[in-house]
């Protein structure tokens, strides 16, 4: 299964970036999920101002997320980059500054390195 978001999402917005007890989004999340966790989590990392010049672009008009300040996604930021850290077997970090190209190329590089997958 392919997802574009799971709990580290839930984590990182709702306990880093609203401040909710990280303890008991985990409990919630234990109740609900047992142990199932995702064989491989890629989190796409980008400079605060830059993600958010790109989501801009993108849309055009910014999402309820994206009108948040500049400290709020700091936190989320912060808190994406501590899930990879906490889980590293689990949590593939990319770096998304690049073009869509290379950003693609790290994506592909990581899902083979990880899952074993062959691209070619």
């Amino acid at each position: 299964m392919v997802c574009d978001r799971f709990t580290d999402s839930t984590i990182a917005y709702q306990g880093f970036g609203r401040g909710l007890p990280l303890a008991e989004l985990a409990a919630l999340q234990s109740f609900a999920l047992g142990d199932f966790r995702p064989d491989l989590s890629l989190i796409l990392d980008l400079p605060v101002g830059e993600g958010l010049a790109r989501a801009a672009r993108r849309s055009g008009a910014a999402d309820r997320f994206e009108r948040l300040d500049h400290v709020f996604h700091q936190r989320l930021r912060d808190g994406f980059l501590a899930i990879a850290q906490a889980d590293p077997r689990r949590c593939a970090v990319i770096e998304a500054a690049g073009d869509a190209e290379t950003v693609h190329r790290a994506i592909l590089a990581a899902v083979e390195a990880r899952l074993g997958v062959d691209f070619r």
